[in-house]
């Protein structure tokens, strides 16, 4: 984690405009590509000044620094820091990163991921699995596998798909296509069930969803049987 104290003045553009003038300001920029703006004034206040979540791009300007923009990837957001004085500028080596633990698997996401990795046809016809655990600089990747036609997928296993699963997955993607060999991964997300707004969601951002049926998985009754027009 790279923290700043600087004299600074922030804009912000997007879903509207914004403006902080010239004031001494604490900048959090997290390994993750998050960005925190905070004010030492405020009495009680818990919450930054500006921000920006993640998947984003930071560019630096100037050396001093003198210029920070930081862009969603997707949108038009924008946050842009502009520098008049450095008072501080530390990195911090935070360790290797852990789970948020809402998105930590619990016993039956455990289950459905050696399930789902001894039959990866499950999650897409003719998948087949690379990898667990393929590893990230953000986390690891529940399943990497290859289809039919030798293209990558980023299957992330959820008991209940949230949207909160959706960004978790959406970051995942963008880590791995830094690398040019994975440029064109494509990402699964495969639950019990999922939150219609997870679903339209994930839709929305090119990502296939996929409902498992942890029973049929584990051969504790058949699955449904479908019948098909001739």
């Amino acid at each position: 984690m790279r923290l700043i104290v600087a004299r600074c003045e922030i804009a912000y553009s997007g879903r509207l405009a914004t403006h902080l003038a010239e004031a001494i300001r604490l900048l959090m920029i997290k390994a993750d590509g998050t960005v925190m703006v905070w004010s030492d004034s405020g009495g009680q206040r818990v919450r930054p000044q500006n921000w920006m979540s993640p998947p984003t791009v930071i560019e630096e300007h100037g050396q001093p620094l003198e210029r920070l923009v930081v862009r969603k990837l997707r949108g038009e957001e924008q946050l842009e820091i502009r520098v008049a004085e450095v008072l501080s500028d530390a990195l911090h080596e935070m360790g290797p990163p852990i789970e948020v633990p809402a998105l930590q698997k619990d016993g039956e996401e455990r289950d459905l991921q050696e399930l789902l990795a001894e039959r990866p046809q499950c999650c897409g016809e003719g998948f087949r699995l690379v990898r667990r655990e393929w590893p990230t600089d953000i986390g690891p990747v529940d399943l990497m596998c290859r289809d039919e036609a030798g293209a990558w997928i980023a299957v992330e296993i959820k008991r209940l798909a949230t949207i909160e699963a959706v960004e978790q997955l959406t970051r995942y993607l963008e880590r791995l296509k830094h690398d040019p060999a994975l440029a064109d991964c494509r990402g699964v997300l495969a639950a019990q069930s999922f939150k219609p707004q997870a679903r339209v969601l994930a839709e929305a951002r090119g990502l296939r969803c996929v409902e498992i049926d942890l029973q049929a998985l584990r051969g504790d009754r058949a699955p449904e049987l479908q019948l098909f027009a001739a």
